[in-house]
């Protein structure tokens, strides 16, 4: 025993020295290559669906492949992972390659390289300026370092606000994820290019308010300045803002300022469709990445990551984006983060987002680019498609035809904020289930609920509906009134105007204005259950006298209605 133990120690003598020297070595050496490069990649062995959650919240998680964790450590977040006590291996940093600066613009445009800042600056104000009626150009916010992140609108009437579904695509929140960064630019310039001989195109941009922004994290990708040369995935204080969102389960995220921009822009438009683009894998992850639970609307984020997917594998090699199954993943059965964009716009936004991981390797080399290009191009048009399916309505009140902003949900069916609502401005909605057989309800402050059963949806296509919601209250008796009764009386959009019993039946209505000028003079119908529908848009304010006569009869009576202007 007493010669055991003897060896024990001699052992531990010789050892511990030797091992903790190991270490420090190690840790040196991460140190070393943060400071040099800005972030260092270490990997863990997976350590199980528990601790995993628990290093996302804290860490930047990059990917989980082959029971292995691949975790992306800045200045910031390095002392964290250290004391945590993980074995981990360091992933060296080689030589970045691929990464050919454009000498010109004219180079940069041809999509093969990668442009300066000046550059991509550039480019985008020249898409802008030489596509006027298809393009402006916008501003989301400035980064940390005050470069701007920008944002395009292709439509056919790009300054125009019309009534039109807003899509939404975003790359390289990651700075060094770099292939969706000129894959979007060159998607812009496809777009614009081909508005004129692509009938496809056209469609999509004469249809939709097609939004793009190809850098969402300029701080991260031109670290050093003008050129991309060390790209990190973080911003320039070290947060990765892709974990960065509000998150109900993560309530302590800190909002960086590009996050905040981001948050603002997408709160104001409310994107119908939107994706964000990322490297590092070659896989479509739909929601959630929070939650081991399904959205509600899983069959169709499915099909739709699906159909992206498969158009991909017939453009591109046999091997191409097949990581998890067959190049499509929940998210939170990939691994879980909390804070991501995905979650956020799905969640909060009552969004439907897809992230989108276009390479294995994080930087695409430039020689690659054109490949990524042809890999995905089909997809990248066909998935903005998505928006003009489904169901899409507007709902308004009864009475005044004005929009009325409500819920709307499939009771049974949605959870976990799958609701959408109708626009406050114009009563617009659209509800992108999968195809099938739905009910509607409507809710409303100060409305009547409404119900809208058997809306046949079918998959490529799109279902109108039209919902008139009736007011909780009615502050008018129209129960067989003596003279007309107007209401809503003023009224800004439609005024009603239920009849005397003997004046039901065919109507002639002819409005005056106070000099005695007639306005309109057209024939209607009207019974105990419709009454007459005076669409007054049309008219400035001001006083109105109606007069009503009974064709059959040749019964006459007047009423007055004012039209108000002042909304």
């Amino acid at each position: 025993m007493i010669k055991q133990s003897r060896l024990i120690l001699y052992a531990l003598l010789f050892f511990t020295p030797l091992c903790y020297s190991q270490n420090t070595d190690k840790e040196e050496r991460l140190r070393e290559i943060i400071r040099e490069y800005g972030q260092a990649e270490v990997t863990i062995p997976y350590p199980g669906i528990g601790a995993i959650e628990h290093l996302t919240r804290n860490l930047s998680v990059s990917s989980v492949k082959d029971k292995t964790v691949h975790i992306i450590l800045s200045p910031r977040t390095i002392d964290w992972f250290l004391l945590s006590g993980y074995d981990y291996a360091i992933i060296e940093r080689g030589v970045i390659k691929g990464l050919e600066t454009s000498l010109n613009i004219a180079q940069a445009m041809e999509w093969e390289s990668y442009p300066t800042w000046a550059q991509y600056d550039s480019i985008m104000r020249f898409f802008s300026a030489n596509y006027p009626s298809l393009c402006i150009l916008d501003t989301i916010g400035t980064s940390i370092r005050g470069k701007l992140v920008l944002a395009i609108k292709i439509s056919d009437n790009a300054a125009s606000d019309e009534d039109e579904p807003e899509v939404f695509y975003s790359s390289t929140i990651h700075g060094d994820e770099t292939g969706g960064f000129i894959l979007m630019l060159r998607l812009a310039d496809y777009l614009l290019k081909n508005y004129d001989s692509n009938s496809s195109v056209k469609y999509l941009v004469d249809n939709l308010e097609i939004w793009i922004n190809p850098l969402a994290n300029p701080d991260g990708t031109y670290t050093t300045g003008n050129t991309i040369s060390s790209p990190t995935r973080t911003n320039a204080n070290g947060y990765d803002l892709n974990r960065n969102f509000p998150d109900p389960l993560s309530p302590n995220t800190v909002k960086q300022k590009e996050t905040l921009d981001m948050m603002k822009f997408m709160q104001e438009h409310r994107f119908v469709l939107s994706a964000n683009f990322h490297s590092g894998a070659e896989v479509v992850n739909y929601p959630w990445d929070r939650w081991g639970r399904y959205h509600a609307d899983n069959e169709w984020f499915f099909n739709i990551s699906r159909s992206y997917v498969d158009t991909v594998h017939l453009y591109s090699p046999p091997g191409y984006m097949i990581d998890q199954n067959n190049g499509i993943t929940n998210g939170y059965e990939w691994y879980s983060i909390f804070g991501g964009r995905q979650d956020y716009v799905t969640y909060e936004l009552q969004g439907r987002e897809l992230t989108i991981e276009l390479d294995v390797d994080y930087i695409t080399p430039a020689n690659q680019l054109p490949l990524l290009w042809e890999y995905n191009y089909r997809s990248l048009t066909g998935y903005l498609g998505n928006a003009l399916h489904g169901i899409h309505g507007i709902v308004t009140d009864l009475h005044s035809g004005d929009p009325v902003p409500a819920k709307i949900f499939i009771d049974g069916h949605d959870k976990d904020n799958s609701h959408v609502f109708s626009d406050t401005l114009t009563g617009r909605f659209i509800r992108l289930p999968g195809p099938g057989i739905w009910n509607l309800t409507f809710t409303a402050e100060k409305y009547r609920d409404t119900v809208i059963n058997n809306i046949n949806v079918t998959a490529g296509q799109r279902t109108d509906i039209l919902i008139e919601m009736v007011p909780d209250f009615n502050p008018v008796d129209t129960t067989n009134p003596s003279k007309p009764l107007l209401y809503p009386n003023p009224g800004s959009t439609y005024v009603r105007a239920v009849l005397p019993e003997n004046m039901r039946g065919e109507i002639n209505v002819k409005i005056f204005n106070t000099a005695g000028v007639k306005l309109a003079d057209f024939y209607t119908e009207t019974t105990d259950r419709e009454p007459v529908k005076l669409d007054v848009r049309w008219l400035a304010g001001g006083s109105y006298i109606v007069l009503f006569t009974n064709v059959a009869s040749g019964l006459s009576k007047t009423g007055r209605i004012i039209v108000n202007r002042h909304f």
